[in-house]
């Protein structure tokens, strides 16, 4: 097939990742395919981060010296590249977690309180069966707190959501619908526009993870009409060439406004007294004692690198290599994949299973030629569940990801399946 939309300067690209370069036990070099699990990072990420740490180490916004200010200035700094990243409407709706799970937690913890938001018995909270755990486990806590109840959309054959019982699931009772954009097992891209409409129809607020969906989605929240905005959206930094234990969690500011503080303690006030606190407003709100600096400094290294190159480019890039994937894996006699087998329809993640090898098995034979992949249930244990299933072996691509590797892919898997002698079964 044709690979029309790769990345012209592919080769350039590379050179930016050092660990690309890498030769494993055995001399064989590394393949990676596993960047829906952890991203690999250039260098610039890398030397931002250290030069930070070498040179301007220091607390923010409390050390009355040059450090301090440098450190502080370099920290909300990142947060307004983060905000350029995902078009925020504005720099302070930009909360800086430790993860995306924090920031999905944060929210679901927040929504018990008293007032408008709350949630009590008689309410509903909308889900989907292929959520990553992150994403289904703080609505459970929720609803076992607040007596809600827990509803959530199923899946098609081809790994799809049901939306035909939208009507049925997203109603008057709806307080939240909370999805995935991208799903990270079967890679399948959510309509997000249309369910926000519906929810924003009835009073729902919207909760969209983005983790899989910031790397290799253009994400512009400013430029999406009202009705089909999502209140609120989590991703992780990790994902998208950054360094791990920074999260990000942005929120309309009339939300984030009404939701009370997630965690007490330093930063997050306004005046603290014996007898009562009161609270600063966003982000600080939010950001209780001394945040992630230097992680944060280092995502916004990273979504600047990612912004040069540009997403609409990285799109492509990651449409174009998931078709050429997908192509190969059907050459592979016994192997099933799981999800779309569009690739205009999908993200760069592909589980599949492997007749009559265990997927565990087969990573390890692919360590073994030097190619990562993940096997498990992938944090998504239901959707595994809908079709059957334990666990999955799955490749995942990103921008610096080239045919050759997944030629090397299908051309392992047809090796694991003579190492195993599937033909002789």
């Amino acid at each position: 097939m044709t690979l029309e939309g790769l990345l012209p300067e592919l080769a350039v690209i590379r050179k930016d990742f050092p660990i690309l370069e890498r030769t494993l036990a055995g001399g064989v070099p590394l393949i990676y395919l596993d960047s829906a699990n952890t991203s690999q990072k250039p260098q610039v990420v890398i030397d931002t981060m250290v030069d930070h740490l070498e040179h301007h180490n220091a607390n923010i916004a409390r050390a009355m010296h040059q450090l301090g200010a440098e450190s502080t200035e370099a920290f909300e700094a990142a947060r307004d590249k983060v905000a350029a990243f995902i078009g925020a409407p504005e720099r302070d709706e930009v909360i800086f977690t430790k993860n995306a799970s924090e920031a999905l937690n944060l929210v679901a913890n927040t929504l018990v309180w008293p007032g408008e938001r709350q949630v009590g018995p008689g309410d509903e909270i909308v889900i989907t069966e292929m959520e990553h755990h992150s994403n289904i486990v703080p609505w459970q806590l929720l609803t076992q707190r607040t007596g809600a109840t827990l509803r959530w959309f199923g899946l098609t054959d081809d790994g799809r959501l049901d939306l035909s019982t939208i009507d049925e699931l997203i109603t008057e009772r709806t307080k939240v619908v909370s999805l995935t954009w991208v799903s990270n097992m079967l890679g399948t891209i959510n309509p997000i526009a249309e369910i926000t409409r519906k929810a924003h129809a009835v009073g729902a607020i919207v909760v969209v993870d983005a983790s899989q969906a910031a790397p290799q989605l253009p994400i512009d929240l400013s430029a999406m009409p009202v009705e089909e905005r999502p209140d609120l959206l989590a991703f992780t930094g990790h994902k998208v060439v950054g360094p791990t234990g920074i999260g990000v969690l942005w929120g309309s500011r009339a939300v984030l406004d009404a939701l009370p503080p997630f965690l007490g303690g330093g930063e997050m006030i306004e005046t603290v007294r014996m007898e009562g606190s009161t609270y600063a407003g966003i982000p600080h709100k939010f950001e209780a004692g001394t945040p992630p600096i230097v992680e944060a400094i280092g995502l916004g290294a990273a979504v600047d690198y990612l912004a040069h190159i540009g997403l609409d480019a990285i799109h492509a890039h990651e449409k174009a290599i998931t078709g050429y994937a997908l192509e190969g894996l059907r050459s592979v006699k016994g192997l099933t994949v799981l999800g779309p087998l569009d690739a205009a329809a999908r993200g760069g993640a592909i589980s599949f299973e492997l007749d009559g090898v265990h997927p565990h098995d087969i990573a390890q034979v692919l360590d073994s030629r030097g190619i990562a992949v993940r096997a498990g249930h992938h944090c998504a244990k239901p959707a595994h569940a809908r079709f059957g299933v334990q666990s999955s072996t799955r490749m995942s691509s990103y921008l610096y990801t080239e045919p050759r590797e997944i030629d090397a892919l299908v051309e392992a898997l047809e090796y694991t399946r003579s190492y195993f002698k599937l033909d002789r079964a």
